[in-house]
This record gives C-alpha cells, sequence and structure tokens, in this order.
C-alpha cells in the first residue's frame, strides 16, 4: 500500500463538483457533489445521537433498503436537524435536484449537511446549488478538493486521503474526505466523510470493513465530547478496479481493510488536529492493559478530559489530571503499577522534541523529571502520553486537543 495524491476522486470513476449557493457563507463554496459514474455498492455508519438529522434518516433508509448509491451531496451551513416533517420534505428535494440533473433515481443518492442546528434549509438556493453541482463535474484530483474545502464550516483546513493497493494482480484505490472540527465525539463515524473507492466488493465485507475500521480511528477521537446530529461516514465502490470480488474474510480483505484503516485513521488525526481553537493534538496510547476493551475506554478518558486538555495548552506536566482521568474511567487496575511517558514532535515523522521521551510516573510515583524538558516537549505540535498499565498485552490509541480560550470565542458566536 502506498499513499497517493488526492481524495475523493483519486479512485477510478469518480468526479467530484462545488458550488457557492450561499446557504450561510459568502465570497466561497458551500455545496459539494460526488458522483460516481456507475452505480455503486454502498456502506456507512451514521451518529449514535437520538436526534437524528433529517439527511441521515434519509440515508440510513437507503442504506436499509441496499439502494444502488452513485451520489452524495453536501451542504454546509445549516443542518437540517430539528426542522420536522418540512426538514424530510427539504432533504428529498435536495436529492430529486441532484437525480434529475443526473439522469438517476433520487433512491441513488445520498445527502449530507452540516452547520446550524433548527434552521429550515433556504431551498430556493439549495436547489439552484444542486443543479449547478451536476454541471461540469470533474475527475481531477483538483477537483476532490475543491468539494473538501465546500464542506467545511469551523474547519481551518481540508481533509482528504488516498491510498493505492494491488488485489488480484489489480490496482486498487481508495480515497476519501471529511470534515469536523467541533461538535466531535462520535461513536460512529464522524461529523461528514466520504470514502470511495474502485474495489470489488460484495456490500457485507464493504459494510464490515467501515465498521470495524471506524471502530480503531473516528470513534477514537474526541474534541469536545459532543455527538452531533449529522455524524455520516458514506463509502462507496465502483467495482472499476476490476479485481477478483472481496466476498469474504482472507488476505484480499485484509489488504483492503488496512487501507480503510489507514484512510480513516488519517482523516481522524486530521479532524482532531483540527479542533475548534485548537493549537496541539493530543496523543493518549495505553499499552500493556488486561484488554482492549480497557485500553480503549482509558485512552479514551484522558483525550476526554477538559484538565488534561487544559493543561496541555498551558504547557503544563500535571501528570495527575491523566491519572486522575483513567481512576474515574470505570476501569479497574491498579495505580501504582502505572509508568507515565509523555513525548513530543512537531510533525508524525520528525524527531522527538528536546530528543527524549520524558518519564513523569514510575509504578505510580512522581519521577525526579526536569519541569523545563518537560515544558519542551509540551509546546510541541503533537503531544503524546504513553500510559504503561503492566497487567496485560492490549493497547489502543485516542487522538484529542487541547482546549483554548479560542474554542470558548468560536462557540459562544457561532450562530451570529
Amino acid at each position: 500500500m502506498k499513499k497517493i495524491a488526492g481524495g475523493v476522486t483519486a479512485a477510478n470513476g469518480f468526479l467530484a463538483n462545488e458550488t457557492q449557493a450561499g446557504i450561510k457563507y459568502v465570497g466561497r463554496s458551500d455545496m459539494a457533489l460526488v458522483y460516481s459514474i456507475v452505480p455503486t455498492v454502498a456502506a456507512g455508519t451514521f451518529t449514535t445521537n437520538v436526534v437524528k438529522a433529517a439527511p441521515v434518516r434519509w440515508d440510513m433508509k437507503l442504506l436499509a433498503e441496499k439502494q444502488p448509491i452513485q451520489a452524495v451531496v453536501l451542504n454546509s451551513g445549516t443542518a437540517n436537524a430539528c426542522t420536522g416533517e418540512q426538514g424530510d420534505i427539504n432533504n428529498q428535494k435536495m436529492a430529486e435536484a441532484v437525480a434529475e440533473g443526473l439522469g438517476i433515481a433520487a433512491t441513488s443518492v445520498w445527502t449530507a449537511s452540516t452547520g446550524v442546528i433548527g434552521r429550515q434549509l433556504p431551498m430556493d438556493k439549495v436547489v439552484a446549488g444542486a443543479a449547478a453541482l451536476t454541471e461540469n463535474l470533474e475527475a481531477s484530483l483538483e477537483a476532490g478538493n475543491r468539494a473538501a474545502k465546500a464542506i467545511m464550516t469551523t474547519d481551518t483546513v481540508e481533509k482528504e486521503c488516498a491510498v493505492q493497493f494491488e488485489i488480484s494482480g489489480k490496482t486498487v484505490t481508495l480515497g476519501g474526505m471529511s470534515k469536523g472540527s467541533g461538535m466531535i465525539h462520535p461513536n460512529m463515524a464522524t461529523m461528514l466523510g466520504v470514502i470511495t473507492t474502485d474495489a470489488v466488493i460484495s456490500q457485507a465485507m464493504l459494510q464490515k470493513a467501515t465498521s470495524d475500521a471506524v471502530k480503531k480511528s473516528f470513534n477514537m477521537i474526541s474534541v469536545d465530547r459532543d455527538t452531533s446530529t449529522n455524524d455520516s461516514l458514506m463509502v462507496m465502490a465502483n467495482g472499476l478496479a476490476e479485481n477478483a470480488e472481496i466476498n469474504a474474510e482472507g488476505a484480499d480483505y485484509d489488504t483492503f481493510y488496512e487501507a480503510m484503516l489507514y484512510v480513516l485513521t488519517f482523516l481522524a488525526k486530521k479532524m482532531a488536529a483540527d479542533g475548534e481553537g485548537a493549537s496541539k493534538l493530543i496523543e493518549c496510547k495505553v499499552i500493556n492493559a488486561a484488554s482492549e476493551e480497557q485500553a480503549v475506554t482509558l485512552s479514551k478518558s484522558v483525550i476526554t478530559s477538559n484538565l488534561t486538555k487544559a493543561a496541555v495548552y498551558g504547557n503544563d506536566a500535571n501528570w495527575g489530571r491523566i491519572l486522575c482521568a483513567m481512576g474515574y474511567s470505570g476501569v479497574q487496575f491498579d495505580p501504582d503499577k502505572i509508568d507515565l511517558t509523555i513525548e513530543g514532535r512537531e510533525t508524525e515523522e520528525g524527531p522527538l522534541t528536546a530528543g527524549v521521551s520524558l518519564k513523569l510516573v514510575e509504578n505510580g510515583v512522581g519521577t525526579d523529571y526536569s519541569e523545563e524538558v518537560a515544558t519542551e516537549i509540551l509546546k510541541s505540535k503533537i503531544v503524546t502520553a504513553i500510559a504503561d498499565m503492566k497487567c496485560g498485552t492490549a493497547c489502543a490509541t485516542a487522538w484529542g486537543c487541547d482546549l483554548t480560550h479560542e474554542y470558548v470565542n468560536i462557540n459562544a458566536d457561532y450562530r451570529s
């Protein structure tokens, strides 16, 4: 497997477009369309929030019916959540407008919305935008990049990734885009994400790969402990790579799954690093735990702790915050066995800040570490905390971000 340039248009047969519909934003694109030239096998995961937006309900229905999805239309600025029956009608009209322009059935069009909750979509702008999206669709990587930018709300950077790999002698491509910066605490996927691949794969295996990869990627990030009403991850496989069909577990499925996991993890970490107001990515690795379930719970408890997030923002090596977060996680462990180490990097592949990993805690007790070195490490763009539980062999990694003054500023006037 190798990482390549691009996102949703990297795979064969996928086109994209974006347009300035003027739903909320002025002077920037706010609608995007991803289209496959042939019908696709589809899979997806959606928000666990009881309050589900109209597009989520539409998409879940189409997935349950195993409809052959051929397009995804997305808008930013208005969530179309808590909008009642009219919201459902408007959502269907958006799908129908795209379907008419593409000459396909409305039940072949997935929808996605993001933005302010409780406002109806301005349908004159949405319908006009949907019609514009179906014209001049492009397969270029630039078109995919523009689509990734169009779905941003408070995001500061677009998020896209693509990889290529071999299955049964054929080159297969898998790429995707996501958006999300606030209201990020998924128990399914992300704010919005679209994954495209030209692999030949059965619906059952595509759904399995999606669901399993989500558990280790998007379900392991948090910005603010708020699960959105609109979280949707939509996956389309159009089969144009012409590989032997992946219809059971085995070597080919494993290759495909690893590619899916890589792309979803890359996008998830980009979202965590781009959390609203964030200045740092926080990574927590729990190693040598009694079970994977325990390691997952412990690592997520650390990266969701507001006190830990604030301490990292302030470059304060207050390791008590981390142990406290682990202690109230609900996992039973021996606190007198824990070792806690921190590392810092400016980039994922870059050298360690200060050239060292710094052990703050050994066997549950603070070490005689250098506060100056700890502060330098915590100033890094990527701060990693490694908790060695010494009670098993299981491990898990979760990602979050620091809690800054800017987070409050953004969310204090989000609707204005």
